[in-house]
């Protein structure tokens, strides 16, 4: 009689095919749908992600996300829009460089994956940064808050401190988002989205605040308004690529969001040349319809680089890598910034001088068009598939073991007491050839009686 394979094995093999066919580019997405050819409502769709990533990943990714960068990030933008402008009164190519200088600590973000990944505190390696990085927001915000003649270069001081903790909690959260990506890469477009889906609704909910407020407080609100239905925008975007643009491509995808981001920039030389009175349409209505446009472009064309990233990062050091690609962005957006101000400052654009802004605009728009030379260096490979070698992903040896040492990456809430002791663990790893040895002995005893 033929020796039959062991039922765990069998159990291997069927995994790993259903693994490979999940990760077909094409297939559906593992949870992505209620019945066949259903989406999964959106209660459904936080229910499947808490079930299968668990629910402190999901919280974090709120919290971070949502509150933080959000609502936190809304509130922020127009209030410090509104520092500089009418407190400092600094010229807008002045102003250019300072929120250039405040991106500064998301340009270090592999600084702050390093520490997270390597440089546990207390035994944790992803909570005390957390904690940490609100500590020091809040008391960076309160500095500004509490001193109106504060000088320029210690408010700038202080605003790079709020940006550094907001930065140092996105790190954490993204190393969790590129572990996962890796785990479960059928679910990567789904982090994705919960990011943005949170992001989104945060922001919509902090620019209307900051409306409100601004109004309050001063003689204008419909910055905040504006930035508000900007968010909305963003939130489309995200629904957009979570329920259509998700399968497509990540090179064509690029290359059309790419494209359709610059001719958006149109929008605003059509506002400046004023050719949306000559088509009926008030100032008001115009800027408020480009913001939401432009917003809703700019998020389809950052959720599959987030994809991208997050599947590219080798397993032992998600926060380093998955920052530094972030980082590398960061600098892009700090070199267009300061860029950008050099710009204003050629063309004479000043706080009451808008003559040349059109040929600004015309700039940037031409500009946006420069990524699609390097398009060719994108994959065409689809966001469900494996971007990794596969050496890298099957280590059977340490797979285990790692995923127990980044158990705190994946379920925020884990206790250090939840682990086992060191030493045991050791003990039984020093018995364990022992003990297949014996095993295997005892075998082949059998065999030859």
């Amino acid at each position: 009689m033929s020796p039959q394979p062991p039922p765990d094995l069998d159990e291997d093999k069927e995994r790993e095919t259903n693994v490979l066919i999940e990760a077909a580019p094409g297939s559906p997405s593992k949870g992505a749908e209620d019945g066949p050819g259903r989406p999964l409502s959106p209660a459904a769709w936080f229910r499947m992600l808490a079930r299968e990533l668990h629910w402190s990943f999901v919280f974090g990714v709120v919290a971070t996300y949502g509150i933080s960068q959000g609502l936190g990030g809304g509130i922020t933008r127009v209030a410090s829009d509104y520092y500089w402008k009418d407190v400092q009164r600094v010229q807008p190519s002045a102003a250019q460089v300072y929120q250039g200088v405040t991106s500064i600590p998301w340009m270090v973000k592999p600084l702050w994956g390093l520490l997270t990944d390597v440089l546990p505190v207390v035994g944790y390696r992803r909570r005390p940064y957390f904690i940490l990085a609100g500590f020091i927001g809040v008391i960076a915000m309160l500095i500004i808050s509490l001193h109106s003649k504060l000088h320029a270069l210690l408010a700038l001081l202080a605003l790079m401190t709020g940006s550094a903790s907001v930065a140092i909690a996105d790190v954490t959260i993204d190393a969790c988002v590129a572990e996962n990506s890796i785990m479960y890469p059928h679910l990567a477009a789904d982090m994705i989205s919960l990011n943005g889906f949170c992001a989104s609704v945060g922001g919509l909910i902090g620019f209307s605040t900051s409306g409100f407020l601004v109004r309050a407080i001063g003689a204008q609100g419909f910055i905040g308004f504006m930035f508000a239905i900007g968010s909305i925008g963003s939130l489309v975007g995200v629904i957009l690529y979570q329920n259509i643009l998700k399968d497509h491509s990540f090179r064509n995808l690029l290359f059309s969001s790419q494209l359709l981001l610059s001719l958006s920039g149109m929008l605003d030389l059509m506002l400046v040349l004023r050719l949306n009175l000559k088509m009926g349409i008030p100032d008001y209505y115009f800027a408020v319809i480009d913001e939401g446009v432009s917003k809703m472009i700019n998020r389809i064309k950052w959720m599959p680089l987030l994809v991208l990233s997050s599947k590219l990062c080798p397993p032992g050091i998600e926060g380093t890598f998955y920052a530094l690609l972030m980082s590398i962005d960061n600098i892009g957006s700090l070199t267009g910034s300061w860029v950008g101000g050099l710009i204003l400052h050629l063309l004479k654009i000043t706080r009451t001088e808008f003559k040349n802004l059109w040929a600004a605009i015309l700039i940037r728009n031409a500009m946006r068009l420069l990524p699609l030379s390097l398009l060719a260096l994108v994959p065409r490979s689809y966001p469900n598939s494996n971007l990794l070698p596969s050496d890298l992903l099957n280590e059977d040896g340490d797979d285990e073991a790692h995923q127990m040492e980044n158990v705190e990456l994946t379920s925020l809430c884990v206790d250090r007491g939840s682990f086992p002791d060191k030493s045991l663990q050791d003990s039984e790893n020093r018995e364990g050839p022992d003990v297949e040895q014996d095993d295997d002995e005892a075998s082949l005893l059998a065999n030859r009686s």
